[in-house]
């Protein structure tokens, strides 16, 4: 069972949280449910223009996204210290005029947080942004999985599996690799397992990359 389902669903309530937090009436539910998507894809398209590392890393480990009537409260964890924007408040702005704009909201308040985690590759989608920019620069599946697990061990990490599915490598023939170090236990709902689902355009094709790491506390 815990092969066929999103970890991260299957453990809400017990290690997992919703990572947006709000009520809506039947009728409004899907308006709110792309308003939300509508605001990661901004925040994300504005860190990747304006503030990608050399390694290809956006750094955005989760955004959490809290609502009431008059308030959206947007939280966004990133992992390395130079994307965080401090010190220069005007990228802060700039950002929340951004999403305004994208909203049009008018009745209701943006409040736009920034906090940093400890450990950046203890968290699946920062690894899977390693791997993709590795993968664009045309390095080895293997080479790129083997460093993606030495970042992810130096995290504190229980144990990471990572897979790799379509023409790897640019081969003709489409296949899935995969590879796993320490214990991943997705079966036992009481493991705290981060899980992410990312995809990559290379050359070649479009890949897809999941990543699971089991963490026995929040990083």
């Amino acid at each position: 069972m815990g092969q066929k389902i999103n970890p991260l669903g299957f453990r809400l309530g017990t290690t997992q949280d919703h990572h947006s937090l709000w009520f809506a009436q039947p009728k409004n539910y899907s308006k709110d449910l792309q308003e939300d998507q509508k605001i990661r894809n901004c925040i994300k398209n504005y860190v990747q223009k304006n503030m990608r590392i050399s390694s290809g890393v956006e750094g955005i480990a989760r955004i959490k996204i809290k609502k009431k009537s008059d308030l959206i409260q947007i939280i966004i964890y990133m992992g390395f210290k130079k994307l965080l924007m401090e010190g220069n408040p005007r990228r802060i702005e700039e950002l929340q005029i951004n999403v305004q704009k994208k909203l049009n909201c008018v009745n209701q308040k943006l409040n736009i947080a920034i906090t940093r985690i400890a450990n950046p590759y203890g968290h699946p989608n920062i690894v899977a942004e390693f791997i993709a920019g590795q993968l664009k620069n045309r390095v080895s599946f293997r080479k790129v999985m083997k460093k993606a697990i030495e970042l992810t061990e130096q995290a504190n990490t229980k144990g990471i599996q990572i897979q790799i599915a379509g023409r790897i490598d640019g081969k003709e023939i489409a296949r899935v690799e995969w590879i796993r170090e320490g214990r991943v236990p997705l079966q036992t709902i009481r493991a705290k397992i981060e899980y992410c689902s990312y995809t990559v355009r290379t050359i070649y094709g479009v890949l897809g990359i999941k990543i699971w790491i089991f963490v026995d506390k929040e990083k």
